[in-house]
C-alpha cells in the first residue's frame, strides 16, 4: 500500500506553469482612486515601447522634442486631450472622463471628431504612468 502518489506530482508543474503565464497587474501599481491621476500628463516617447505608452507629469524635465501629446485629468470629470498641432504647438480638445474601475478611464471628447475611447492603465508608480496602447 503506497502512502504517497507520484501521479499528482505530474500535474503540479503544469498547474504552476499555467498560473505564472497569466498576465498580472499588481494591485499596488494601480491608482487607488482616480484622484491620483489628476494633473497634466505628457507622453515620454523615449520610454514608450511596443504596446506600452509612458507618460510623465508636465513638470518632468523631458529632453528636447518637436512636440509631445498628452492629456489633463481634471476634477469633476474634466478632461483635456493635447494633440500636436500643424505648427508644432498643441491643440486642446475638451471632454470628460469616468472611471468604471481602477484600471480604466473612459474618455468622451466634446467635439465629436473622435469616438469615445478607454485608457487602460498598466501602472502608476513614482510619477510614471504606463498605459496600454489602444
Amino acid at each position: 500500500m503506497a502512502l504517497f502518489s507520484f501521479r499528482g506530482l505530474a500535474v503540479l508543474p503544469l498547474a504552476l506553469l499555467a498560473a505564472t503565464c497569466q498576465p498580472r497587474r499588481p494591485a499596488d501599481s494601480l491608482p487607488a482612486s482616480p484622484d491620483e491621476l489628476l494633473g497634466t500628463w505628457l507622453q515620454s516617447n523615449e520610454e514608450s515601447s511596443g504596446d506600452t505608452l509612458v507618460y510623465r507629469p508636465n513638470t518632468y524635465k523631458f529632453p528636447p522634442s518637436r512636440g509631445r501629446t498628452g492629456f489633463a485629468v481634471g476634477p469633476a470629470g474634466r478632461f483635456t486631450q493635447f494633440d500636436i498641432a500643424p505648427t508644432d504647438g498643441l491643440d486642446r480638445r475638451e471632454g470628460t472622463w469616468t472611471a468604471p474601475d481602477p484600471a480604466h478611464l473612459q474618455i468622451h471628447l466634446a467635439d465629436g471628431k473622435t469616438p469615445d475611447y478607454t485608457l487602460e492603465i498598466i501602472s502608476l508608480q513614482k510619477g510614471v504612468l504606463k498605459l496600454k496602447q489602444p
